[in-house]
């Protein structure tokens, strides 16, 4: 190496696409690609959040773009991998970390629109991602995909919570079948537990939780205990998607990972299969 010049980092010449990248969890994941080289596209709902990550990243001497979209939107998805074609590349690392909790509330009273778009933030949108940017990936036989779940899809079921935890049922199993379908492409498929995070999600959670009465304590109990601790930080989340993306995770592949020393200990998540029938 000639005197005076920078090592490479890991991830120089990859594009990443960061969904939810605007707060939270998917702004920590976002600095970290773009620390570690990677051109990333920052996408959310909200131009302005978005913008004012590009500059900052950008004045770091990353590379970013803010792409902002709704991405309940039939057709927003592959609008985002054009522009991100065309102004970074073809990307290889696609990260889904936008979601909602959504209702807090009972079945028979919840707002059954709210319902449903739990369901389409959370399981359908990163199916529409995924299904946008998975040719580019096959072709170029090299990818990683990583969504954002949760440990309640794993805990048993409770009041409540019922569209956000079968959303995120709903997102391990499509990327369980989508690893299988993957095995052998070089392109990998995961899911991951982002820790018990004090984000704007969870101050959502408290605000509906304080309106709900004893029905709630649990989720009261939930929300004092992240308060108390501070919360898991998000740059754990970012750790682990480094280390899902590198070369070295190649073999890592439908599976549901874990932050490291996260406030909540791993729970069994579902066993290796038995058999390889195709049904």
């Amino acid at each position: 190496m000639s005197v005076g010049a920078q090592p490479t980092r890991p991830l120089t010449g990859r594009v990443a696409v960061v969904t939810g990248a605007s707060r939270g969890v998917g702004r920590a994941i976002a600095e970290a690609l773009a620390r570690e080289g990677a051109g990333v596209a920052l996408v959310a709902r909200g131009a302005g959040p978005l913008t004012e990550l590009e500059r900052e990243l950008v004045a770091e001497g990353g590379r970013a773009i803010a792409v902002p979209a709704d991405l309940t939107d039939v057709g927003a998805a592959s609008t985002v991998a054009s522009e991100v074609v065309d102004r970074l590349g073809p990307a290889t690392i696609l990260v889904n970390a936008a979601g909602t909790f959504g209702p807090v509330s009972l079945v028979r009273d919840v707002d059954p629109q709210a319902w449903v778009d739990t369901l389409t933030i959370n399981a359908v949108a990163p199916f529409r991602t995924i299904h946008a940017f998975l040719p580019g990936m096959l072709e170029q036989g090299w990818g990683r995909i990583v969504n954002v779940t949760s440990a309640a899809a794993l805990h048993p079921p409770g009041p409540l919570n019922s569209a956000y935890g079968t959303s995120k049922v709903a997102l391990n199993g499509f990327t369980r079948h989508l690893a299988a379908e993957l095995a052998g492409t070089g392109v990998t498929a995961n899911v991951f537990h982002p820790g018990d995070v004090k984000t704007e999600i969870w101050a959502d959670i408290r605000d509906q939780v304080a309106r709900l009465g004893p029905v709630a304590d649990g989720f009261a109990r939930w929300v004092a205990w992240v308060e108390e601790t501070g919360g898991d930080p998000p740059e754990k989340a970012a750790a682990l998607v480094l280390r899902l993306v590198s070369d070295d995770a190649a073999d890592v592949n439908g599976r549901f990972l874990w932050i490291e020393d996260g406030l909540q200990p791993p729970v069994a998540s579902w066993p290796e299969p038995a058999d390889a029938r195709p049904w």
